[in-house]
């Protein structure tokens, strides 16, 4: 992992999950931190798991699956790679 990617800010990598998330926001609708992938874009379990590996990708990184229940919300997707690219 490059040693920059891991002095990324919660606020830069959020910025690249808004980037990656585009593709999947069907509804067109306003991004926040609080938007929820259910209930705000109406996001099957496929489509989660498929902007997961689009973030896992885009980081070099793996996203263990006993935490992906806690992610329901953007912001918490943006915290959760924060904390696993900075080990």
């Amino acid at each position: 992992m490059q040693a920059d990617i891991k002095n990324l800010s919660e606020e830069e990598i959020f910025a690249e999950v808004l980037k990656l998330i585009a593709p999947f926001n069907k509804k067109n609708i306003a991004i926040t931190r609080d938007t929820s992938f259910s209930s705000d874009l109406d996001l099957d379990s496929l489509a989660v798991m498929d902007l997961l590996a689009a973030i896992e990708d885009h980081y070099d990184i793996t996203v263990p699956l006993n935490i992906l229940p806690d992610l329901e919300r953007l912001g918490q997707v943006s915290a959760a790679v924060q904390k696993i690219i900075q080990g």
